[in-house]
């Protein structure tokens, strides 16, 4: 039997195969609120051992993009609480991904137009937000200038978590992943290069895995240990981040701690996917490092995947974009069926159902051309 489609024990989750849907903003949700289309997109895709959100907002300050859903207001929460019933009702589990974007943000998508804030008051270069480039107008414009978090501020964005994580609990999530990839907050405070602080969330590797470790022990606390994973993305060079001189023992130290938590699972983006400096050995000393479970995304096949699952890489395997045009993709790749092809058009953005939830399963297409067949 392929490993990939055997089944796994989540943390006391059942899953009935090794396919995880990575998290993918897709910047559909007007006003920050999930829709009709949100809850026919994820519980098309209830196929997948474990489907993670897009990356949903802890706060307005932690937003990034347009048109990307919260989990900061009691009618967001009620709006994915309609997503999870319906992923549910189709037999799927479902974890959401809770993201501060830090500095990659811009005025017009802060309160009252205030500065977005991270770890040092130093602008990513030629790195865009999905803002107002005019009233009523979006589209990709310079991030602002941000503005270093205070000492005395930095606990207010680990209380954002937690009651993102409270709020994504009672909207029926079944866990929560902290977003601690890709450029974001937590790695601008993880990075050595970028965060020049003097207090104590700076300088050594403890005090730069501080803020992580307290978001993750403050969700510890409120909702378990078995309800929640962390994404990170070790050695990666999106939005401006830089090498660093002790960059592999910060990410093995942060392997370690995250191993003495229990945690539900650990997630990496393998950005070597795109262009990042990666050495494959490093993956075995993390691996060593942290042995609970393992999540490994980016650009695998089906062959790669099942590779990686039998060489003990990873427990679970993260596809992206496969997701978006082939809502069936597990089905798909049981039965060696071809694979649909993503409009990259439709990405992103306020397009309706086209390229969000009208991407066909194999299955419909075959009995369309099986009825013309008879005609």
């Amino acid at each position: 039997m392929n490993k990939l489609f055997s089944p796994y024990d989540l943390a006391s989750l059942s899953l009935p195969n090794r396919f995880v849907m990575a998290p993918m903003t897709r910047s559909r949700a007007a006003n920050g609120v999930p829709d009709i289309l949100t809850e026919r997109y994820y519980s098309q895709r209830a196929s997948a051992g474990l489907l993670i959100s897009e990356g949903v907002a802890v706060s307005q300050e932690g937003t990034g993009y347009l048109f990307t859903p919260g989990l900061y207001t009691e009618e967001q929460g009620e709006a994915w609480k309609r997503v999870t019933t319906a992923v549910h009702a189709k037999g799927g589990r479902i974890y959401a991904q809770l993201w501060h974007v830090g500095r990659n943000s811009h005025v017009s998508l802060q309160n009252d137009g205030v500065a977005p804030v991270s770890s040092v008051a130093r602008r990513p270069r030629d790195v865009n937000a999905y803002a107002w480039a005019a009233p009523g107008v979006p589209g990709n414009v310079p991030t602002s200038e941000p503005r270093a978090l205070a000492t005395e501020e930095v606990m207010a964005v680990v209380d954002d978590f937690v009651s993102a994580g409270r709020r994504a609990m009672r909207a029926g999530f079944d866990g929560v992943e902290i977003h601690g990839a890709n450029g974001y907050l937590f790695e601008q405070f993880i990075n050595g290069e970028l965060n020049t602080r003097q207090d104590g969330y700076g300088g050594s590797i403890e005090n730069r895995l501080r803020l992580l470790l307290e978001t993750v022990d403050g969700l510890i606390a409120a909702i378990g240990s078995s309800h929640i994973g962390v994404r990170i993305s070790p050695f990666g060079r999106l939005y401006d981040m830089h090498p660093f001189a002790d960059e592999k023992q910060t990410w093995l130290a942060l392997a370690a701690e995250l191993g003495q938590r229990d945690l539900a699972y650990v997630h990496l983006s393998d950005q070597r996917t795109i262009g990042a400096d990666c050495e494959t050995a490093f993956f075995e000393d993390f691996r060593q490092a942290y042995t609970g479970t393992l999540i490994v995304a980016g650009g695998f096949n089906q062959v790669s995947a099942e590779a990686a699952l039998k060489s003990g890489k990873a427990n679970l395997i993260g596809f992206g974009q496969p997701f978006i045009a082939n809502p069936d993709l597990v089905e798909r790749m049981a039965n060696g069926w071809p694979l649909a092809q993503t409009q990259r058009e439709t990405l992103y953005g306020l397009h309706g159902a086209r390229g969000y939830t009208d991407y066909p399963r194999y299955t419909d297409q075959a009995d369309v051309v099986s009825a013309l067949e008879r005609q």
